[in-house]
């Protein structure tokens, strides 16, 4: 029976590669010259932390951070950005943390949405943050890959696993 599986993913070594360049642009930019303006990649707690030394500067960092990670693929739907805190030293930072995986209540919204697209053969089934989509024929599961790309969900979805 034709299947594939729908999942919420990010290659943590492309937004290495993205903080990467963003260090190094910041470390040769005229503008960011003198400001001490770093980005840091947490993989344990899918975290990224931007510290500078004004607002504007940490608003510009974070221009340069989603420049370099559109460049690399990665969509800006698994970034959720916090707020401007203070730090130490007249600093300010900010967290932004990565979503990865398919939520209960986003494979909620997932499965309700191709229910009601109407398509009777079309069966889902949750299996831990993925989402397995089946049907008795391969044109049911490419009209659900369509509808599913015109919608937004609010987190990147990925198609892997599609078998015949």
């Amino acid at each position: 029976m034709p299947s594939f599986d729908i999942v919420s993913e990010i290659d943590y070594q492309e937004v290495r590669n993205a903080v990467d360049q963003t260090n190094r642009e910041a470390a040769t930019r005229f503008d960011f010259k003198g400001t001490t303006s770093t980005v840091e990649v947490a993989e344990k707690n899918n975290r990224i932390l931007l510290n500078s030394s004004t607002p504007e500067r940490l608003k510009a960092l974070m221009v340069v951070l989603q420049e370099k990670l559109v460049r690399r693929k990665i969509s800006l739907k698994a970034l959720s950005i916090g707020n401007i805190e203070d730090a130490a030293r007249g600093t300010v930072r900010q967290q932004i943390t990565l979503k990865v995986g398919i939520g209960s209540e986003e494979a909620k919204t997932l499965n309700r949405f191709i229910k009601n697209l109407g398509i009777k053969s079309v069966n889902t089934q949750t299996q831990g943050q993925q989402l397995r989509v089946t049907s008795k024929k391969r044109d049911d599961l490419q009209a659900v890959i369509s509808a599913l790309k015109e919608q937004d969900f609010g987190i990147p979805l990925e198609f892997v696993n599609f078998r015949d």
